[in-house]
């Protein structure tokens, strides 16, 4: 169940970690060396657009008496807060615009129009989901503790509402964010440190209370004000909640299928915190996924339909993330990894079909833990666990024959015997070096 030794599973040699990490760090400082005008002049105008819609949404709420402009609103407002929360605050907060040294737009001094506090997201998600990919246990955005994402989950009756918490995740996933740093896992432990909880709590309220107060009482108000009527007051506060939950959804969404399609794959807690560099960056290729997008879906999805470059190096500069895909996909072919990726509705699809067959307990699933869609491990090639996966080198072609092409024959066996077979052509005794 899930993937303890990650160079094994993916049938790489040390030196070959070596090397892909080696490639990797010289893709960063190709960017970081080419920073410049373009890039400041992208995320202003990212900026000055966000404002520009927030403001008419406001506008347009005014009258939002008439279903028309209602809708117009809302959608205004729903798409401000998208592209605040996913190009902006997100990215922003992750330290990709602070060679800039602009204080206006720098990861220490942002405040998302969200109810998470930046502060608690940049602890949660910058540095525990971020250096913790998808490691059991240690990263809590696998399944946000309410969710069963993986069959190394163990099962519990709760579980069978998994549907029902993700939608209700879905609808407010701003409050999902905020609540998660209070870590309500830990209540009742032994450990538990109900002084910083009460201190969590606290700033938790404080801005979920002045994110209320925003939305939901001063706008709603002043176009009661201006309209003189109860009805504008309605109308302009049901025209926010619409516009929160169309950002609610739509970020869920997007975070979703950069981390719980098919591919997307869990690890265990061993030796993490001793990982190179090299082995660290492939950890953050296998664990994350993405999907196809044009321009509009890049800016509406905060770049993240690049979340696999966006793992590999959370600080670049989002709008380079197109640029940096065509040589991490390069690198894939070159060392036969997966890239994972795909349609957005189908890699939406996969997430949502995956919570809800593991709302089921194991015994009423078909696949095994090691070789199912969403859970593998290095049993799903071989049955001995002293026998290392390295790759071998196709005769013919000349090219490396791994990891990409171990899934694929498995599938292949899969598809044809009804049930996985362990491919026997990429078993080898372990060793040093690359694999010839």
């Amino acid at each position: 169940m899930a993937i303890k030794n990650i160079p094994e599973y993916a049938h790489l040699t040390e030196t070959d970690v070596v090397e892909l990490g080696c490639k990797l760090d010289a893709i960063r400082s190709d960017i970081e060396a080419s920073r410049g005008a373009r890039d400041a002049r992208y995320i202003r105008n990212t900026i000055r657009f966000q404002r520009g819609m927030e403001l008419a949404g406001r506008a347009l709420t005014v009258g939002a008496r008439k279903r028309s402009m209602w809708w117009l609103g809302a959608s205004a407002l729903g798409v401000a807060k998208i592209v605040e929360n996913m190009e902006l605050g997100h990215n922003v907060m992750h330290g990709q615009w602070d060679w800039m040294n602009d204080p206006e737009i720098h990861s220490t001094g942002w405040e998302w129009d969200n109810a998470g506090a930046s502060a608690h997201w940049k602890q949660t998600h910058n540095y525990i989901h971020h250096k913790y990919t998808n490691v059991l246990g240690m990263d809590d955005d696998v399944g946000y503790g309410v969710i069963r994402v993986t069959r190394d989950q163990r099962w519990h009756p709760i579980y069978l509402g998994n549907i029902a918490f993700n939608t209700l995740l879905a609808l407010g996933f701003e409050y999902g964010v905020a609540i998660q740093h209070l870590e309500l896992g830990k209540m009742g432990r032994k450990d538990f440190d109900r002084a910083d909880f009460n201190r969590k709590l606290a700033e938790v309220g404080d801005k979920v209370g002045r994110q209320i107060a925003k939305d939901y009482v001063l706008y709603p108000a002043l176009v009661g004000a201006v309209t003189r009527s109860r009805q504008g007051w309605r109308a302009a506060l049901t025209a926010n909640l619409m516009g929160n939950a169309i950002r609610n959804v739509w970020s869920n969404a997007i975070i979703f299928c950069g981390h719980f399609p098919d591919g997307a794959e869990k690890f265990v807690r061993q030796d993490v915190d001793n990982e190179t560099q090299g082995e660290w960056y492939l950890r953050q290729m296998l664990g994350s996924a993405n999907f196809h997008s044009g321009p509009v879906m890049e800016f509406m999805s905060g770049n993240l339909s690049y979340q696999i470059e966006h793992h590999l190096f959370p600080d670049l500069p989002s709008n380079r993330l197109r640029e940096i895909s065509v040589r991490v996909k390069a690198l894939c072919d070159e060392y036969d990894l997966p890239y994972t990726t795909g349609p957005f509705p189908a890699q939406y699809a996969k997430s949502w079909r995956t919570i809800a067959k593991l709302s089921l307990p194991n015994k009423y699933l078909r696949d095994t833990g090691d070789d199912a869609p969403e859970t593998a491990s290095e049993n799903r090639f071989r049955d001995d666990s002293a026998v290392r996966l390295v790759a071998t080198i196709d005769p013919e072609t000349g090219k490396r024959r791994g990891l990409r092409t171990a899934i694929a024959q498995a599938r292949q066996r899969r598809r044809s015997a009804g049930t996985p077979v362990a491919p026997t052509l990429l078993r080898r005794p372990a060793r040093t070096g690359r694999a010839a």
